[in-house]
């Protein structure tokens, strides 16, 4: 699996760091993972965030790589969350898989039935306030 450097804000990054230190729910390979992964993060200002880094409210789409399926999802808090309108929590497993990276990333995390592969297909921005994509 190639290496990619997660670049992340403050926010994301204290919300991954609390999350690995608190969470009793991460797989050893998931814990190891994460703090590498934070350990050589990118961290930057809003201002200087590439537009195609997955963050809070960013909308996202992935594929498998196992079986080609793709997978769009609005990222949000976890009090937001609600799959029947495709909001995944930020705090589910592959939220907290896919923040940090960026379009064309390959990404690898335990979830319940094993180590799963995904790509990075698009990644866009939301604005909150209507939910509406920024053009």
């Amino acid at each position: 699996m190639e290496k990619n450097q997660l670049i992340i804000t403050k926010r994301e990054y204290e919300l991954l760091s609390n999350h690995l230190k608190l969470s009793s729910r991460l797989s050893d390979f998931n814990k190891d993972k994460l703090h590498h992964e934070l350990k050589s993060a990118k961290i930057v200002t809003k201002d200087n965030l590439p537009e195609n880094a997955i963050v809070l409210d960013s909308l996202v789409t992935i594929k498998d790589e196992e079986t080609a399926q793709e997978f769009t999802f609005h990222l949000v808090t976890p009090e937001e969350a609600n799959m029947r309108l495709n909001k995944l929590s930020v705090l589910a497993p592959i939220g907290i898989a896919l923040l940090g990276y960026t379009s064309g990333a390959r990404v690898d995390w335990e979830m319940p039935t094993g180590v799963k592969k995904f790509k990075v297909i698009k990644v866009n921005r939301y604005v909150n306030e209507n939910d509406k994509e920024i053009a």
